[in-house]
C-alpha cells in the first residue's frame, strides 16, 4: 500500500488547519494553513514556512464553505489526482482533502463517489482525496503515485480542458460566438433598377 499511497499523505488529511499559530499569534498571516511534505508534522503559518522550511516542499491549504482544499496546480505535482472531482472555486481549480457530509436529495444524479455516494459533476470515482485513498485500500486498482498515470487519465485531462474552453466560449460574447446574419444580396433586377423618365402626353390632332 505504501507503494499506492505516500506515506505523508494520510498525515495530511488528518491534520487539522487554521488554527492560530503559537509562535506568530500577533502577526497578520499567522492561521496555520502551510504543510511541509518533507517533515510531515503539524500544520504551521507563513513565517514557520520563510524560517524553517525555506528548502522543503510545502503546499498550502484553503477554505471552501469551512473545508479543506487544495489547489490542483500544487498537488497535481507530487500526486496523480486521477479519478478525483475538481472544482473552480475563485477562479481557481481545487480539490476537497476529505469527505463531505451531504443531505440525501430525492434527486436521481448521473454520478456518485464510490466511497461516500456524494454526487460528482462529472464521470468520475472519488469526491476527495480522502475517498481515493479508502478506494485504493479497498481496491487497489487506482494509485496516488505520478509513475503510474495512464492514457486514460490524459484523455480525461484532455477532456476537462476542453469543457474548461467551452465553458470559456459560453462566457465570451455573443458576438464571438454567433455572428451577425449578413444581409441578404440584393438581386440583379433591383440593382439595375432606373428610375422613369418625365412622362410625355400624346400631341393633340389637329
Amino acid at each position: 500500500m505504501q507503494q499506492l499511497v505516500p506515506p505523508w499523505l494520510e498525515k495530511l488529511l488528518g491534520t487539522a488547519f487554521f488554527s492560530v499559530c503559537r509562535t506568530h499569534g500577533a502577526a497578520a498571516r499567522s492561521e496555520c494553513n502551510m504543510y511541509c511534505l518533507d517533515c510531515n508534522g503539524d500544520a504551521f503559518c507563513f513565517y514557520c514556512r520563510s524560517s524553517r522550511h525555506k528548502e522543503h516542499q510545502v503546499i498550502q491549504i484553503r477554505r471552501s464553505s469551512y473545508h479543506d482544499v487544495v489547489r490542483v496546480s500544487e498537488i497535481e505535482k507530487v500526486l496523480n489526482i486521477n479519478g478525483v472531482q475538481t472544482y473552480v472555486i475563485n477562479s481557481a481549480r481545487v480539490l476537497f482533502l476529505n469527505e463531505r457530509p451531504q443531505p440525501k436529495s430525492g434527486k436521481a444524479v448521473s454520478h456518485i463517489c464510490e466511497i461516500c455516494g456524494r454526487s460528482l459533476l462529472d464521470a468520475l470515482r472519488f469526491c476527495s482525496l480522502g475517498c481515493k485513498v479508502v478506494g485504493i485500500k479497498r481496491n487497489g486498482n487506482t494509485s496516488f503515485m505520478l509513475e503510474d498515470i495512464s492514457s486514460s487519465s490524459t484523455r480525461m485531462i484532455s477532456s476537462s480542458s476542453t469543457r474548461r474552453e467551452e465553458e470559456e466560449l459560453r462566457e465570451g460574447s455573443q458576438q464571438d460566438i454567433y455572428p451577425p446574419t449578413p444581409p441578404p444580396p440584393l438581386s440583379s433586377t433591383s440593382s439595375t433598377r432606373r428610375r422613369k423618365g418625365i412622362p410625355h402626353r400624346a400631341p393633340f390632332g389637329s
